[in-house]
């Protein structure tokens, strides 16, 4: 059964109830005529024994509080109630003292302790030897042994757990801060990752959408059919641009919230995700097409599944590759993809503008695919060769040996 609160372990409560059952069970000897154990005077009155006792007592229920006074309280009784003659009921209740004084004291109180008991139970049996005259007088040591060294020696071992196990706690919580640290760092950074994946994702969206609502407007007589192919390719860029945003935004949403994204409007295409995967090039080099730029595509090697990170990856490569190409080239693209044995690797090139001319960009694409690539431990190559803008990427698998 488990105690009531106010009797729980650490109350004064406690302590008094303790002090309160060693007095009744002092009393209880004294009434059965136990003490003096050493009948020194017989006119002695053994009413004498009782304030020795109390005392005691009073010395118990201030373990906690005050673990010195405790211990010197304690001793003063012992003294006095072993000139009297000594009461069995004292006696044990000191051990009492002892131990709590080295379980609750300073670590100096319980060291010094362990010093004197020891010392005193070697004198204790040295002069007992001496005054009886053969080795049977090392007997004298023994009730200080009883008395005095073994409940120190409990203490001291009760107070080394007890430290072990709040420094062991302390460890573990101590461990536990350092996860709990480590993956807040961890949920920061990805979520850093992912705040430029959103920008990747619609900052390509919105470069078709640019381009085409220039074309529009820059281009006059343009006849009704040339203005609805433009306007369906803005308005397909614009609604897969918010269906990734919307998810990129519920990827990133705090967790406990609640709300999910809101349909735009009522075409089934509004609330399709796009799977940025490798897999979906032919439907981005169509997107990509109808902006306007003649993309030729070749693919060496067999297909087959890649890592999630690595197609990841490698579509958002090919993606980001193709708008610049789009925006800064002269209207024509070559991708090769390549499947190896132990990595994937992209090529795009395209013939760049002489006059330098093209819509301008925030400058994060090139520093976004070497981020990209050199999160997986790939190959980012990137700049002008022989007159054309070369991309190439390779992105390890780990399937090789």
């Amino acid at each position: 059964m488990r105690p009531t609160p106010w009797l729980g372990s650490g109350t004064l409560a406690r302590d008094v109830a303790l002090a309160g059952a060693s007095l009744v069970g002092g009393l209880a000897l004294y009434a059965l005529g136990w003490q003096p154990q050493i009948h020194r005077d017989a006119d002695l009155p053994t009413a004498l024994f009782l304030p020795p006792l109390l005392a005691m007592c009073v010395a118990v229920g201030l373990r906690r509080v005050a673990p010195r006074t405790s211990l010197a309280t304690g001793t003063v009784a012992l003294v006095v109630d072993v000139a009297l003659g000594g009461s069995l009921g004292t006696v044990l209740i000191y051990t009492q003292v002892l131990y709590d004084a080295c379980v609750y004291g300073p670590p100096r109180l319980w060291r010094w302790l362990l010093r004197v008991t020891v010392v005193l139970s070697l004198v204790g049996g040295v002069v007992g030897v001496f005054v009886v005259g053969q080795w049977r007088g090392v007997a004298v040591g023994v009730p200080v042994v009883l008395v005095g060294l073994l409940p120190v020696l409990t203490g001291i071992s009760v107070r080394q757990y007890r430290d072990q196990a709040a420094a062991e706690r302390a460890r573990a919580e101590q461990t536990a801060r350092l996860v709990e640290l480590d993956r807040r760092q961890a949920v920061s950074a990805e979520r850093a990752r992912m705040a430029r994946e959103l920008h990747d994702v619609v900052a390509n969206h919105l470069s078709a959408v640019a381009i085409h609502a220039t074309a529009v407007l820059s281009v006059p007589g343009l006849d009704r059919g040339q203005v609805e192919s433009a306007l369906r390719v803005i308005r397909e860029s614009s609604v897969q641009g918010l269906a990734e945003m919307r998810q990129m935004i519920e990827v990133l949403r705090e967790p406990g919230t609640t709300g999910g994204p809101a349909p735009v409007g009522d075409d089934p295409a509004a609330a399709e995700m796009v799977n940025a995967r490798l897999a979906e090039t032919d439907g981005l080099v169509e997107r990509i097409r109808a902006a306007g730029l003649a993309v030729r595509v070749r693919t060496d090697g067999t297909p087959g599944p890649l890592p999630v990170a690595v197609d990841l990856a490698a579509y958002r490569i090919v993606q980001e590759s193709l708008t610049n190409a789009l925006k800064h080239g002269t209207g024509e693209a070559d991708l090769t993809i390549a499947y190896g044995s132990a990595e994937v690797v992209l090529t795009v090139e395209n013939p760049v503008r002489r006059n330098g001319i093209g819509l301008p960009g925030a400058g994060a694409g090139l520093i976004g695919m070497r981020e990209r690539t050199t999160l997986l431990a790939g190959r980012l190559t990137a700049g002008p060769q022989d007159g054309r803008w070369l991309v190439r990427a390779a992105l390890p698998t780990g399937e090789g040996g």
